[in-house]
Order: structure tokens, then sequence, then C-alpha cells
């Protein structure tokens, strides 16, 4: 038996309007950004535009991610296209790596050479960006722990707004002391800083990609629960995955000790895998006590 609730929302896709403001502000202070470097003359200026706009195509594809998820199942793609959520958190921390990656590189060529910069004029747009940056993480934030997407969403406003910090402390400290080390110093540091918090999102991804338990589910804990129900004998061949971020689906062999009211059984093991542990999704196949299993997995 299976049971599905067709209107189930994936925990990104509830949050598609925020997603879409932080899309609109990250955007519109990378454009402002271009114009003042290309002003001020500012290479540290037009450099962090680069950033931002590899960020605002994170985003971007984070929020067409959310829409295509919300396209109904089909006779094709049966789950809907729920995974395409998944996949942006993929690529988006297959990007971050990137620029993380492209930052220590830099930071390294500008010790050899460190360029004279404007850091007045960096000062008063990083400080913009800063806020930027800061109203459009607390937007997020709220979000970044129910979904992946979201996730890598928020990680990347956050890697902006850590570019901001940073470009603010090496600008103070070049217009202090003439010391443009400060710079790529500080890029280094913000590299350093976003590897090992976007590692793990791509693990996550990963996870959820192969199929493994959803994090904060006990599978262990989910067997003692199912098997303690009455009229359940034994439980075998538990699977527990995830279709994306906040929409869990499990299957399950359950052997019973008789084939009364099954109805009620089944509503009973359903309801048990949907309030306790909050699985959308189940499927569970009954049989009596001889049913032999070519094999057992859990």
């Amino acid at each position: 038996m299976g049971n599905v609730n067709t209107q189930a929302v994936s925990a990104a896709g509830k949050h598609k309007k925020n997603l879409l403001v932080v899309l609109t502000l990250s955007g519109t202070y990378m454009v402002a950004e271009i114009i003042g470097g290309i002003i001020t003359q500012s290479l540290a200026l037009l450099a962090d535009a680069a950033h931002m706009l590899t960020d605002v195509v994170g985003l971007l594809l984070a929020y067409i991610a959310i829409r295509i998820g919300e396209r109904k199942a089909n006779q094709q793609k049966t789950f809907g296209y729920y995974r395409t959520e998944i996949l942006a958190a993929v690529l988006n921390a297959v990007v971050l790596l990137g620029i993380s990656v492209y930052v220590l590189y830099e930071a390294w060529q500008r010790f050899q050479n460190p360029p004279e910069v404007k850091s007045q004029s960096m000062l008063i747009i990083a400080g913009i960006g800063l806020v930027v940056n800061f109203i459009g993480m607390m937007i997020l934030r709220k979000n970044s722990d129910e979904s992946l997407n979201m996730k890598g969403a928020y990680f990347e406003v956050l890697s902006d707004l850590l570019t901001s910090v940073g470009v603010m402390i090496a600008g103070i400290i070049m217009l202090t002391t003439d010391w443009y080390y400060a710079d790529p110093l500080v890029s280094a540091l913000i590299g350093l800083l976003i590897i090992p918090r976007t590692w793990r999102l791509l693990m996550e991804a990963i996870n959820v990609l192969l199929e493994g338990v959803p994090k904060g589910i006990d599978i262990m804990e989910l067997r003692k629960s199912l098997e303690a129900i009455p009229g359940v004998k034994e439980l075998h061949d538990l699977h527990v995955w995830s279709l994306t971020s906040g929409v869990n689906a499990m299957s399950a062999h359950v052997v019973v000790e008789n084939r009364n009211d099954l109805n009620t059984l089944l509503k009973t093991l359903n309801d048990n895998a949907t309030t306790n542990f909050k699985i959308f999704h189940t499927t569970f196949q009954i049989e009596d006590e001889g049913y032999a299993e070519g094999e057992i997995h859990l």
C-alpha cells in the first residue's frame, strides 16, 4: 500500500518569495558595484562584482529550481520534479567551492605584487554592500535549515556579506597605513572560511542524491516504533530517503500476525511514520510470516 499527499510542498517552495526578494537586492547591488568599480577604477570592486555575479547566478538557479520543482507529477516523472532543488544545491556548492579556490589563487597573485587601491571609494561601496547582504542574509536565515536549496542560497549571500566585511577591513587598513597586502590577506581568509561550510552543504546534497537516510531521522527508532504497533510481527526491507529537503519517503515489508482489518493497520502504520518521523510518502508491503524473501536489507 502506498500513501502520498499530492499537495505536499517542498521546504524551499514555501519560501520562494523571500528568495526572489534577495535575488532582486543582490542583482541591483551587483549592477551598482560594477558602475562604482568603473567610475573609481577600483579593481577590488570589479573583482567583488564578479563574485557577486556568480552568487546572483546561483540565487537565480535556486529560484528556477523551485519553480521547476513545483511542476506536477506526470507519467514520466511520477514523483514530480522535487530533485531539481537538490541538483541546484549541488551546483551552488560546486560554484561556491570554485569561487573560494579562485579567491585563494587571486590572493596569492596579489601577494606577489599588491596593486594600489582607492580605499575611500572602496569603503563606501563595500559599506552599501554590507547593508544589502545583511538584509538578504536575515531574510534567508530562518529558511536555511529547512532546505538544502535554501541553504545554498543562504551561503551565497553569506559569502557576499563576508566579502563586504573583508573589503571594508582591508579598505580601512589600506586607508590608514597604505599597507596594500591587507587586500589579499583578507581575501584569503574569506576563501578559507567559505570552504568548510560549502563542503558540508555538498555532502548533504549528495546524501539525498544517493538516497541516504534523511538528516534527523533515526531509522532504528522508526523500526522499533512501527514494530510496536499491535498486529505487526516483524518489519524488514526498510528504506528511508528524501525526494528533496522536507519531503521524505519510506518503504517497508511488514509481516502481520493476521489479515483481519488490514486497512486499519495500514492507516496506523502510515500515521505513525507521518506524525512521529515527518515522512511524507509511505509504502508498506503486507506479508504472512512464511513469505520468503531473497534479500533482507535492514
